[in-house]
């Protein structure tokens, strides 16, 4: 299956400037909703982020059924590799909150998918359809951990770490097994990709070992803006503002009618 024939380069033009959009959209939309200071806007921008990275993985499959053979399509196009659960992960946290979602969010997103931005494992270049499913996909996953964070005001707990490392082994266990039979290499656990990046050099599996190490190092390291943020927050006295996390009870539903001026007179 050939839908493109133009190969991609990495760090070159086409790479840099997609990198640049990303990054431009990320940070836009963050400080675009803080500078706001509305719920309505942080509300409406996260739902239309959760549209655009679910649209963009249904379309993916949908274009793997219409276009690939059976096993072509079980090895490469089913939502199983890291990035493709992380992208529903995103859209669940945008929408509905919840800790594990955002969690998962935060440190998949801000690790692997940031990484895989940065070194795409990608044949096809622009105006390929794969490319834009690849950077929509790994790009709104950066995006909508940037803007859960920062915009909307989630954080990770205090055991975010442990909770994370336990889901991702679990889930790579799952993976592992599950590439035996459809002889697929999700998450790269049979093989290394064939892309540009860094932490592949070791033969395997001691690059699965390696990548524990340097995935358990990035995470500690994200998380620690928050361990300090926890720490000083009972000295921080008065703060500017920052948007609350969204309750799923509240997400979705219409904001509270502004009190009347007679409501807001104090007996």
């Amino acid at each position: 299956m050939t839908l493109a024939t133009v190969a991609f380069e990495t760090f070159g033009a086409q790479h840099l400037i997609v990198m640049a959009l990303i990054a431009v959209v990320a940070i836009g939309l963050t400080w675009l909703v803080r500078r706001r200071q509305s719920v309505r806007l942080g509300r409406g921008v996260a739902v239309g982020l959760a549209v655009v990275l679910l649209a963009n993985e249904v379309a993916f499959v949908a274009l793997g059924l219409a276009t690939a053979e059976r096993s072509e399509f079980l090895q490469r196009f089913l939502p199983i590799h890291i990035c493709g659960v992380a992208a529903y992960m995103t859209a669940w946290a945008l929408v509905r909150g919840g800790r594990i979602p955002y969690e998962l969010t935060y440190f998949w997103g801000l690790s692997g998918a940031l990484q895989a931005t940065l070194t795409p494992n990608l044949q096809f270049a622009f105006p390929s359809v794969w490319f834009w499913f690849y950077f929509i996909s790994h790009g709104g996953i950066v995006t909508g951990a940037i803007y859960a964070t920062w915009a909307l005001g989630h954080r990770p707990g205090p055991r975010a770490i442990l909770r994370v490392c336990l889901l991702t082994n679990l889930y790579m266990a799952f993976v592992a097994i599950a590439n035996g039979p459809l002889d697929a290499n999700y998450m790269f656990l049979r093989e290394p990709p064939a892309g540009a990046s860094p932490f592949f050099f070791l033969p395997w599996p001691w690059y699965i070992l390696f990548l524990e190490v340097v995935g358990l190092g990035i995470i500690t390291l994200l998380n620690l803006p928050f361990v300090v943020e926890r720490r000083l927050a009972p000295r921080a006295g008065a703060r500017s503002w920052t948007p609350p996390a969204i309750e799923p009870s509240h997400l979705l539903s219409p904001p509270p009618a502004r009190p009347t001026h007679e409501s807001q007179r104090i007996e």
